[in-house]
Formats: structure tokens, sequence, C-alpha cells
């Protein structure tokens, strides 16, 4: 009894510094974006000051020599090209700040119109750089598969974007620990998105450890966690599934075989108002 309680206290502790950190990254996420900002909208300046530049070496292409004006072409079609890419990489990095404003803002159980595949996308590669910063040499192939064509989808996006990183971490852990062990394994991740008849599903499957029949069992008890002490809270799966089937109408449902790896699968009826 006292183990189990110092372990519950552990665990609640783990959870409190969680829920700082979480406060914490939602006032970092909002000092980034103004600068973010910034550096968005001065790019789409300097690529309009690039094409009226590009107007006047037109005009006066005469006065130039070939050479000159060829390299004046290169020069322009490069920055052109950084520029896009500035505005690109910006406006991503918008987006996974405003999905981490949503998580810590968003009101509950409020249904947004969502682009699915944008929103696991982005938190399956958050996980993933997670899983780097805490572990230098982690590497993983991460193969994805989006459906096109999906509409948005009204879902609690703060709470999907949980359901997703939790599996995900997961999946990271287990095929980091078990490449521990494996020199020549190669650590792979599978994202499936897409609808089957009004369904839609979301699979994210590992080669990783698997589970065997005891953890199969006990996967959604609340303080079930087959990491060390620090690493897991064992609250993840249970609010997964909660997330999934009671705040969702879904189904969560797993395979898994030991030493071959994991597969999980979200079922969520499409709704699109």
């Amino acid at each position: 009894m006292e183990k189990q309680i110092e372990t519950l206290q552990q665990q609640l502790q783990k959870q409190e510094k969680l829920a700082s950190l979480g406060i914490l990254s939602a006032g970092i996420a909002h000092e980034i974006q103004n600068p973010l900002n910034f550096v968005i909208n001065f790019s789409k300046m300097s690529d309009k000051l690039l094409n009226d530049l590009t107007e006047i070496v037109e005009d006066n292409e005469d006065k130039l020599s070939e050479d000159d004006r060829e390299e004046m072409e290169d020069i322009v079609a490069d920055l052109k090209e950084n520029m896009q890419k500035i505005v690109e990489h910006g406006e991503r990095a918008i987006s996974i700040i405003r999905g981490i404003l949503l998580v810590s803002r968003g009101k509950e159980n409020e249904f947004l119109p969502t682009d699915v595949c944008k929103l696991v996308k982005e938190y399956v590669w958050l996980s993933y750089h997670a899983m780097r910063a805490n572990q230098k040499n982690f590497n993983i192939s991460i193969h994805e598969e989006y459906q096109e064509g999906l509409p948005q989808m009204m879902v609690i996006p703060q709470d999907l974007s949980r359901a997703v990183l939790n599996v995900v971490n997961n999946a990271c852990y287990a095929v980091w620990h078990k490449s521990v062990d494996q020199p020549d394994y190669s650590p792979e991740i599978t994202v499936t998105v897409k609808s089957a008849n009004d369904i839609l599903l979301i699979t994210i499957a590992d080669n990783g450890e698997g589970m065997n029949d005891e953890t199969k069992q006990r996967l959604f008890e609340n303080f079930f966690t087959t990491k060390p002490i620090g690493q897991g809270t064992g609250l993840g799966m249970n609010i997964t599934r909660d997330i999934i089937e009671n705040k969702h109408g879904g189904k969560l449902t797993f395979d898994s075989t030991l030493g071959e790896g994991t597969s999980f699968t979200f079922a969520i009826p499409i709704r699109t108002k």
C-alpha cells in the first residue's frame, strides 16, 4: 500500500509539472507568434519588391551585357525561391503554434471544422521531434498516407490532437526501446488517415516491441504503465479512449504482437456540420 501511495504521488507530481509546462508552452507560443508574423509579412513584401526589381531590369536590359543580365536573373530567381521557403516554413510554424494555443486554450468539448489530415501530420512530427530532443540518437522512418480530398470535419481538435500525440509518443518509445537492444533493427511508424462508409479512420502502427498479454489486458487502466517512473503517467491510453469513444462517439481498437509491433485505429463517425 505504501508503495502504491508513493507511486501515485509521483504520478500526480508529474501531472502537476505537465500542467505547469502546458501553461508555459502557451505563453512561449504566443510570444513567438508575433515575430513570426513579421517574418512572413516582410518576406511577402520583399517578394513584391523583387517583382518591381525584375520589371526595372527588363525595362533596361538593353543597357546590360548578356552575362550581367543572366546573372541578375539567376540572383532574382534564387531570392524568390528563398522568400517562398521562408513564407512556407513560417506559415507551418504559425500553424503549429496555433495548435499549441488551441490545446491549451480551446473550449472544452467544442467541435470545430478541422483539417484532420493536417492535424494528424503536425502532431505526428511534434511527437517525433520531442523524442529527438530527449534522445539525440533517435531516428525512425515515418511513412504517411493521407487521403486526398477529405473535407473539413467537426471534431474537438485539442482533444483529437492529444489522442494522436499519446499514441505516437508510445509508438516512438516502443521503437526506441527496441532499437537499444537491437543495433541492426530499423524502427518504423506508419500513419494512415482515410474515410470509409462515413467513418474517419486514423491508424498509427509501429514495428516496435509489441505488448504481452498482461499489458493488453491492463492497457486502459489508470496509472498502469510499462515505462520507468518519471517517463510515463499511466493515464494516456485511458484518456485517449475517452476522447475517441465518449467525446467523439467512435471506437478505439488495437492489435499487437509481442516483439513485432502494435497498431492503433481511431474509427470516428464523420461530421461535417
